[in-house]
């Protein structure tokens, strides 16, 4: 009996962690609701996603892919993205590309980490010093954090633009890390989310004049 309550307690734990686990192939809109962007399905560098672009050249922070149903307060977010500039893009621009959480229904606000993958491999160590970025969307942009916290919100990641990279995003209460390429060690840490432990949508995230690729979201709670 004792084998049997020890058997049935792992199928149950088992289905318990797979019940909490959910893959999204991004092969298809399906289920995806666009906000300042444009997309499209693709095949890209041999693999199956979506191409998305700015819907409109504005100053606005808010462009994204809202994945439907998908909502964390704590978790694992894990996805492959790619960004590089658009033709005709502004000098200033990066490829910039990330992920969106906690975010509200009416996407006013969330928490996000996002890449400059033109940074990746600049030959000047400041600019390389920005390759990964925290922000709070409305009350915290990337100008108000590194004037007021240099240096506590955005670190150095190595990028190549246009290529995939493996991101994973860990949330837990205040504090969310932002891991890159499989590494063990996060990237970047942030222990005072703006939001505060609140609960919300993801999103991928894209930054003006981008051309983004992304795939294989997968979130865990």
């Amino acid at each position: 009996m004792a084998a049997i309550r020890v058997f049935l307690a792992f199928v149950f734990f088992l289905t318990a962690s797979l019940a909490q686990t959910r893959s999204y192939p991004m092969d298809s809109l399906d289920g995806l609701k666009l906000h300042r962007v444009k997309a499209e399905p693709v095949t890209y560098k041999s693999k199956k996603g979506i191409r998305v672009t700015e819907a409109a050249s504005d100053r606005s922070e808010d462009r994204l892919v809202i994945v439907s149903g998908a909502e964390l307060q704590d978790g694992v977010i894990e996805a492959e993205i790619s960004g590089a500039p658009g033709e005709g893009a502004a000098e200033a621009a990066r490829g910039f590309v990330g992920v969106a959480f906690r975010l509200a229904p009416d996407a006013s606000r969330f928490e996000c980490f996002y890449l400059r993958p033109t940074n990746g491999r600049a030959g000047d160590q400041v600019r390389r010093n920005h390759s990964a970025q925290y922000i709070s969307f409305p009350d915290f942009p990337w100008q108000k954090l590194r004037k007021e916290s240099p240096e506590n919100y955005e670190s150095y990641t190595d990028l190549v633009p246009g290529e995939w990279t493996r991101v994973k995003v860990e949330v837990r209460g205040l504090e969310a890390r932002l891991f890159v390429h499989g590494a063990g060690q996060p990237t970047l840490i942030v222990s005072d989310l703006k939001l505060g432990e609140t609960k919300g949508g993801v999103a991928f995230w894209i930054g003006p004049g981008t051309v983004a690729h992304l795939t294989n979201l997968r979130i865990s709670r």
